[in-house]
C-alpha cells in the first residue's frame, strides 16, 4: 500500500473510547466533525455529525439498539447505511427513504479507528494493523494548534521517519521509542496519537509525557525574529 492510499485513512480516536451499542464520541478529520459509534455487534460508525432533519449535532443523541436517535426530534438512524427508519412523532408513517445521514468508511486497527472520508472507500489494507507494533501501549493524544504540515516537519526535525506502509511515524521522545499517528483534523489543530513500548506507569511513560508537553510546545511557540 502506498502512502498516497494511506492519507485516505485517519486515524481519529482510540478504538477503546467506543463501546458497542452505547456511547457517541465526537471526532474530525480534514476539516469534517464526525459522530462515532458502534452498532451492538461492535462494527464501528463513522458520521457526518449532523442529521439531515435540523443538522442537530448527532453527538447530541443517543444510540438506540443498532440506531442513531438525534436528539432533537428524535428521528433514528440506521447503522451501515445511515438511512433514516423511524419518526417517534408519526410511529404509523413510513420513513422518508431519500433522508439518510452521510456515512463514512470506518474500520479498527492498531487500537485505532481510522475513518475515510472519500466518497468511494478504497479497501482496507494489512498495513494499517502494522501502524503500532503489537503489545505497544497508548499513552496520549497531543493535541496541537497548528497545521498538520507543521506537525509533519517538527516529527521530522526530531528524527521521526513515517512508515511508507502503514503511515506510522516511528522515532523517539524522551529517549524512548514512540509510534505517533497524526491526524489532520483542521485547518489549524491537529492530534498525534502516541504509542510506546515502554509499560503504563513506568518512569519511561512519564517522560514521554513530559517529552510530549515540550514538543508541543515547540510546535505552538511562533519562530522569533
Amino acid at each position: 500500500m502506498n502512502t498516497d492510499t494511506m492519507a485516505f485513512w485517519h486515524p481519529v480516536a482510540r478504538s477503546a473510547e467506543l463501546r458497542p451499542g452505547a456511547n457517541i464520541v465526537a471526532g474530525f478529520a480534514e476539516g469534517r466533525e464526525l459522530a462515532l459509534w458502534r452498532s451492538t455487534d461492535g462494527t464501528p460508525q463513522a458520521w457526518d455529525n449532523r442529521c439531515p432533519h435540523r443538522s442537530v449535532r448527532f453527538t447530541l443523541g443517543r444510540v438506540v439498539q443498532d440506531r442513531l436517535a438525534c436528539a432533537y426530534h428524535g428521528w433514528e438512524y440506521a447503522a451501515g447505511d445511515g438511512q433514516c427508519v423511524r419518526i417517534p412523532a408519526h410511529p404509523a408513517m413510513p420513513a422518508p427513504r431519500n433522508v439518510c445521514a452521510e456515512v463514512f468508511g470506518a474500520v479498527d486497527a492498531a487500537g485505532m479507528l481510522w475513518v475515510n472520508l472519500a466518497s468511494e472507500t478504497p479497501p482496507t489494507s494489512p498495513a494499517l494493523a502494522d501502524a503500532v507494533p503489537a503489545g505497544w501501549h497508548f499513552c496520549r493524544t497531543l493535541t496541537l494548534r497548528a497545521g498538520a504540515q507543521d506537525v509533519h516537519d517538527a516529527l521530522a526535525r526530531r528524527g521521526f521517519a513515517i512508515d511508507a506502509a502503514s503511515g506510522a511515524w516511528q522515532g523517539a521522545l524522551g529517549e524512548v521509542n514512540t509510534a505517533a499517528l497524526l491526524l489532520d483534523a483542521q485547518t489549524h489543530l491537529a492530534f498525534i496519537h502516541l504509542w510506546t513500548e515502554a509499560p503504563p506507569g513506568s518512569d519511561a511513560m512519564k517522560a514521554l509525557h513530559a517529552a510530549a508537553r515540550g514538543l508541543r510546545a515547540t510546535i505552538e511557540t511562533p519562530p522569533q525574529g
